[in-house]
């Protein structure tokens, strides 16, 4: 159940960043269509961030520490690029236009799904 949920949070922050930045498309014929492309690429978002992102960030420790954690929203923009990427090798309308617009979207999700998981019932 925690998975499905995760996956909805992720589809509903990717939702937010596709209606607010210009730069990150979605093509799909309807609206059916639309919702099946967002829950592929949540689980795409999520099967980057749950393997590539802890090898990136271990490997990139020492520059996080000197930019005092700067340089883990340069990283989530970079998974953001990783999502776009591996969605267009699958066939899914999702694309990110560049590096900058991969920061943006990359906060707009953070922001998005960190209200959502205030909104949500705690594990407890």
């Amino acid at each position: 159940m925690r998975v499905v949920l995760w996956v909805v949070v992720n589809a509903v922050a990717l939702a937010a960043a596709t209606r607010l930045l210009d730069g990150i498309t979605l093509t799909a014929a309807d609206r059916d269509d639309r919702v099946l492309a967002l829950v592929v690429v949540a689980v795409i978002f999520g099967v980057v961030n749950a393997v590539v992102r802890p090898v990136v960030k271990l490997l990139t420790l020492p520059l996080i520490l000197l930019t005092l954690g700067l340089l883990v929203f340069v990283i989530n923009a970079l998974m953001l690029l990783l999502t776009s990427w591996v969605a267009g090798q699958v066939g899914v309308g999702f694309h990110v236009a560049g590096f900058w617009t991969a920061l943006a979207g990359a906060l707009v999700i953070t922001v998005a799904t960190w209200i959502l998981e205030l909104l949500l019932p705690s594990r407890r």
